[in-house]
């Protein structure tokens, strides 16, 4: 009987570690609460995968930016992430496409795909869009109410807005009228809106062209001149990254210029301390565009258990749970029939809820030449060449002329290295 009693205590016990045998870890970074929510809808998952345990890892967005890429190149690293690199990381990315209904994936997700692949010939599927965004300005409305200065309408140019801000600023003593994250990826609608066309007629990306100087010019002389928030760019070296979200929160910018990933955050930080709203991107000669973009779930083809890690993307990829994902999250929905379906959002405040049907209006300005910087595999490195050189142009290591020169050498210089 004791014997019985120990080979049935065996046979559990196996069990119980064949089900904890697959432990799978997924580095998460949040703008809000996305890796709270990802932890939440987790638990279904778990319910009908007991065999899988994932556990998430909630890690500041410089980590995903620096931290993985070296530990993935180290052939370390966990095995999903959140990760915004989309094409930049696509050789360390596993093809889920073996284990899921690629129909279904091509008819929901497959405009932005393509994002994440390495080029015209790569059908793979790597991932999933936990979020569209679109970059664009929250101004602080109850600033311009107290300065009995109208908010310039939806057509009006970046002069106009920045005319704007600095008379809202000098007539309520706030200390920025502008600002504008530290990030590549933030002045490329800026840059295209005035020209900026990002590629030579071949193909070749070429940034210094004159539409982009003619934005970089201006955001510079900007910066200098206090129209811009100075230390958002200038206290960071390299291509560090930095947002002014803090003090846009705390009203000490009037008008910054982010993406629809922070609308969360303002809603919860902000309240009912002043009134805000979306204004989306000012126009230039050429264009009114910001950059989509968004954060994806991927994962890595280091992994021990690819079956398995394919089973949680396609988890959150299912238009049930993708569709409560989007709604917690306060996002943009990059999944086709969730969009054209429409989300309540109940549980966002009516200014968190008016802000995000402002950024879907500004899905339809974006330019086909911000779509195609998006998507480019190299873009991480343009993004980080700009901020370089850029700041150094605001600070005086390098005269303007000098650092658009190095920054289309430093552009070239990684398509060379790309080719190796």
């Amino acid at each position: 009987m004791r014997t019985g009693w120990i080979g049935a205590a065996a046979l559990l016990l196996g069990a119980q570690t064949a089900w904890a045998a697959t432990e799978l870890r997924f580095m998460c970074y949040q703008d809000g609460n996305e890796c709270d929510v990802a932890k939440v809808l987790l638990e279904d998952f778990h319910k009908a995968n007991p065999d899988i345990r994932v556990t998430v890892d909630t890690v500041p967005y410089k980590a995903i930016l620096e931290s993985l890429p070296v530990q993935l190149a180290a052939g370390q690293g966990p095995d999903l992430a959140r990760v915004t690199d989309l094409g930049g990381l696509n050789k360390y990315y596993l093809d889920i496409a073996p284990f899921v209904n690629a129909a279904y994936w091509e008819e929901n997700f497959g405009t932005t795909l393509p994002w994440f692949r390495s080029g015209p010939a790569d059908k793979g599927i790597y991932g999933m869009m936990t979020q569209l965004t679109i970059t664009g300005a929250f101004v602080n409305k109850t600033l311009f109410d107290q300065a009995k200065v109208p908010l310039p309408g939806p057509e009006a140019s970046w002069d106009q807005w920045a005319e704007a801000t600095r008379a809202v600023a000098k007539a309520t003593q706030t200390r920025f009228p502008m600002a504008i994250d530290r990030s590549g990826h933030r002045v490329g609608g800026p840059a295209i809106s005035y020209g900026a066309r990002i590629f030579a007629a071949d193909g070749t990306p070429r940034l210094a062209d004159d539409g982009f100087k003619a934005f970089m010019a201006k955001l510079v002389a900007w910066t200098k001149d206090g129209t811009m928030a100075r230390d958002v760019w200038v206290s960071q070296g390299g291509a560090a990254y930095q947002d002014a979200a803090q003090e846009f929160i705390n009203g000490r910018v009037v008008y910054y210029y982010s993406g629809s990933w922070q609308t969360g955050r303002f809603e919860k930080a902000i309240g009912d301390a002043f009134d805000w709203e979306v204004v989306g991107s000012p126009c230039g000669p050429a264009a009114c565009t910001g950059m989509p973009g968004g954060a994806a779930l991927v994962g890595f083809k280091r992994t021990a258990a690819p079956q398995a890690v394919a089973k949680v993307v396609d988890f959150f990829a299912a238009e049930p749970v993708h569709a409560q994902l989007i709604e917690r999250t306060k996002n943009v929905p990059a999944h086709k029939a969730i969009a054209a379906k429409g989300l309540a959002y109940p549980d966002a405040s009516p200014a968190g809820r008016k802000a995000l049907q402002a950024w879907s209006r500004q899905v339809a300005k974006v330019s086909p030449v911000a779509y195609a910087y998006q998507g480019y595999p190299l873009n991480r490195a343009m993004f980080n060449a700009t901020v370089t050189r850029v700041t150094q142009a605001m600070v005086g290591e390098l005269s303007f002329d000098d650092a658009m020169a190095k920054l289309d050498a430093d552009v070239a210089e990684a398509v060379a290295q790309a080719k190796k």
